[in-house]
């Protein structure tokens, strides 16, 4: 079974959450539970556990950090990414967001609709850049990669 099962998000140390990340967060950890495809591929130099897996997430010294454990709690994987390929996109995603939770409340829905279908489009190259990111390392389908640019999001702005 290749799919995540709970997953933990390190934020100690970050700005609390405006309601609206918050809510994103919730949201995005539903709906990766619900449904997600993680699989760790296989490795000459060792045996490779074939999940489920629980996932906790975190940046450190300036590091994305996917820490994977076994249902049981064993170790079965860790891996390191740098930001600096997620800094444009998550920056571009959270202006745009900002912009959207500003127009739901005072723009009529044609104008909604356009700034949300803005924010998918960024919100998909940001999860091609994370299957780019973690080739190799995990594969993930796309609503998989785009949930969890949604908590990368989280992490790295607060």
């Amino acid at each position: 079974m290749s799919k995540l099962i709970a997953v933990e998000i390190d934020d100690a140390g970050l700005a609390a959450p405006t309601p609206e990340i918050e809510q994103e967060r919730k949201v995005a950890i539903f709906d990766l539970l619900e449904d997600n495809s993680f699989t760790l591929p296989a490795r000459e130099d060792r045996e490779v556990p074939e999940g489920p897996f629980k996932l906790g997430l975190a940046i450190r010294e300036r590091r994305l950090v996917f820490d994977l454990s076994a249902e049981n709690g064993d170790k079965a994987a860790e891996f390191h990414l740098s930001l600096g390929p997620f800094r444009q996109v998550v920056k571009d995603y959270f202006q745009i967001c900002e912009s959207y939770f500003d127009a739901v409340k005072k723009m009529p829905p044609s104008q909604i609709e356009a700034i949300d279908m803005a924010r998918r489009g960024i919100h998909n190259e940001g999860a091609r850049v994370l299957q780019e990111r973690l080739e190799g390392k995990a594969e993930v389908d796309i609503d998989t990669a785009r949930r969890l640019f949604t908590l990368i999001c989280v992490l790295h702005w607060g």
